[in-house]
């Protein structure tokens, strides 16, 4: 094979052997004795210098570079010429051979397919960084080039294979995704650690959550959930979103988890949650922000309070499929500061389903978020089942796979219709205290005569009234009109909760031998399971307690 023939039809040649041509044309130019230009200048004494490229064949170009240099030729790529560096490489090559047969390092980086498609199209193809048999890993261009007669002429096509060691590059390219892997492993580890491992489970709620990390790299961000039980019969509800990614979001999340559970033992309205939540994400870091909406389910009133800092809207199925979508966020996103939050309510009747999710469920580069809702709304609308089975539905049908580019939090509740005897279960009474000290001695008659309804063993019988006697005595003595009892039971305990006009919460002391007052919230605090008391969103207060029931107990 006249490697020259090939040559002629590389890009450039023609154009370099064209302008040869006319400096050799004329005989004054090629007269004995003359030089270059380059040349002239040059002292005798010294050594010939290197020619330039142009003065080159393409042949000692190839031979001449670091790279794996190869040229097949023909329907069934025959060698036609390799380079020095692709001999030490791989060894020597017999030229006119099959590639197939002869370069056996081709077939097993799969190349053949890649020489057939540039044949074919003319068009030269790239394949970045494959590891070869002797170790190193190249990256390999094939070029299409004509065989001709050097006239532009053309009786075959052939492909030029050019390999450049890009071992060093691909090294440090692993060492950097397997670092990258290790951090986000790192960041998924802390991530799961500081979700809750299992959620608590209200009297009155069914709940379920999952957490989906980004499939990418370095997707793993700072989404965090949580069910707290108030006491009382009341629960909330938690989902936020710290931004950015990596180990720093998810120690953030962490410590505003913390801070959430903490702040919601202290019974305050959402937004005041969210208030205490706002300055704290300030000070753990000046430039990180967090969206999160906080919900408080009372079974008494049948809705969601919540108050929303910059995190999107609470979604709420009714027992007739309709959803409503919560009011627009009543605040910014924690850590931004100088706002006052404030709550807002939404219906959750029994028989309903409200989610609460971040925006990896719902956000698209490609799409609005509101048509993200939109769709949430609609799988919302028809999924019915268990928490857990509408949670995946949901996330199903968001198109939520492993390789997701963001992470994901959702969180499920329901409020269940109950009936039959399960109802029998979960029921209320309430008596208004009117008059003054009269209204004691009734308090006590009205509980006896429930919980001996409710077929409440003795011994817890007589501490409900007991429990109910001191606490319509605290508030009788400290507390204003309007006055109310309600005892509540479920299926794991009784509650017992007595409210008045007055905001001033009490707070258990250490009574004296002499003093006549101060023992009544010391003995419901010795004899109850756990006690509480709050200031009621439209001024007030209410002190309660709870008692557990016993697992057989009979209705």
């Amino acid at each position: 094979m006249n490697f020259t023939r090939w040559s002629a039809r590389l890009p450039g040649t023609q154009r370099r052997a064209a302008a040869r041509t006319e400096q050799t044309a004329s005989p004054d130019r090629r007269g004995e004795g003359s030089v270059p230009a380059a040349r002239a200048e040059q002292l005798t004494d010294e050594p010939p210098s290197v020619p330039a490229v142009d003065e080159l064949r393409v042949r000692e170009v190839l031979d001449r570079v670091p790279s794996l240099v190869a040229l097949v030729h023909g329907p069934d790529h025959r060698i036609a010429y390799v380079n020095d560096a692709y001999t030490a490489a791989f060894g020597v090559r017999p030229l006119g051979e099959r590639a197939r047969e002869a370069l056996p390092e081709l077939d097993a980086l799969g190349l053949f397919p890649l020489l057939d498609q540039v044949q074919r199209s003319g068009k030269p193809r790239t394949v970045k960084s494959r590891k070869a048999p002797d170790g190193r890993s190249y990256t390999f261009t094939c070029t299409p080039v004509a065989q001709g007669d050097g006239k532009g002429g053309s009786d075959g096509r052939g492909v030029l294979v050019f390999a450049t060691d890009v071992t060093d590059h691909a090294e440090a390219a692993e060492r950097l995704r397997a670092s990258e892997r290790r951090q986000r492993e790192t960041a998924v580890t802390l991530q799961r650690s500081l979700l809750p491992q299992e959620l608590e489970e209200p009297d009155d709620l069914r709940v379920a959550a999952t957490y989906h990390p980004g499939g990418t790299e370095a997707a793993v961000g700072g989404d965090w959930y949580d069910v707290i039980t108030l006491g009382g019969g009341r629960t909330a509800l938690v989902i936020g979103d710290v931004m950015g990614r990596g180990v720093r979001a998810a120690a953030v999340m962490g410590q505003l988890r913390t801070a959430v559970r903490a702040y919601a033992r202290l019974d305050l309205p959402p937004h005041e949650v969210l208030q205490l939540l706002d300055g704290l994400a300030a000070e753990i870091d000046a430039n990180q922000i967090a969206t999160c909406a906080y919900a408080i389910h009372d079974p008494n009133e049948g809705k969601l309070i919540y108050s929303s800092a910059g995190h999107l809207p609470i979604l709420v199925r009714d027992e007739n499929g309709t959803v409503l979508r919560a009011e627009e966020p009543t605040g910014p996103p924690l850590g931004t500061g100088g706002w006052m939050h404030t709550s807002g309510s939404i219906p959750l009747a029994p028989g309903s389903t409200a989610v609460l999710y971040t925006d990896g469920l719902v956000e698209r580069r490609d799409a609005d978020l509101d048509e993200g809702i939109a769709a949430l709304e609609r799988a919302l609308a028809g999924a019915t089942g268990t928490p857990q089975v509408v949670c995946d539905r949901l996330v199903r049908s968001a198109g939520v796979t492993p390789d997701h580019d963001d992470d994901v939090a959702v969180l499920v509740l329901q409020h269940p219709a109950r009936s039959g005897p399960e109802s029998e279960l979960f029921r209320n009474a309430a008596l208004e205290l009117l008059g003054g000290v009269e209204a004691a001695p009734r308090a006590r008659a009205f509980a006896s005569g429930v919980l001996t309804s409710w077929r409440f063993p003795a011994d817890l019988h007589d501490l409900g009234v007991l429990a109910t006697s001191e606490l319509v005595a605290n508030s009788l003595q400290h507390g204003t009109p309007p006055m109310r009892l309600r005892l509540r039971r479920t299926d794991r305990r009784l509650i017992i909760e007595v409210t008045d006009g007055d905001d001033h919460l009490p707070r258990r002391r250490r009574a004296e031998p002499g003093d006549e007052s101060g023992r009544g919230i010391a003995i419901v605090a010795t004899i109850a399971s756990n006690w509480g008391c709050r200031r009621t969103p439209g001024g007030g207060k209410a002190v309660w307690c709870e008692f557990a029931l016993p697992r057989t107990q009979p209705t």
